[in-house]
């Protein structure tokens, strides 16, 4: 059998979100499993060692617009 566990899917998002059933109805099965945690890590927010490890890589540079000094 293949497909959507469905009363798994109604059992977590009504008894573990909460969620009213007019509410688990409007999501999509993606945005239902990103509500459950499902989908792997979530990203850190970059830090400061990072930005300035990026920075020093990346350094900026003037740009010079062809035709002026």
């Amino acid at each position: 059998m293949s497909g959507l566990d469905w009363p798994g899917l109604m059992r977590a998002g009504l008894q573990e979100l909460r969620l009213r059933p007019a509410e688990f109805w409007a999501l999509s099965p993606a945005e239902l499993a990103l509500m459950l945690g499902a989908g792997g890590p979530i990203a850190r927010p970059m830090g400061r060692a990072r930005l300035d490890e990026l920075l020093a890589r990346f350094p900026d540079a003037p740009t010079r617009i062809e035709g002026r000094k």
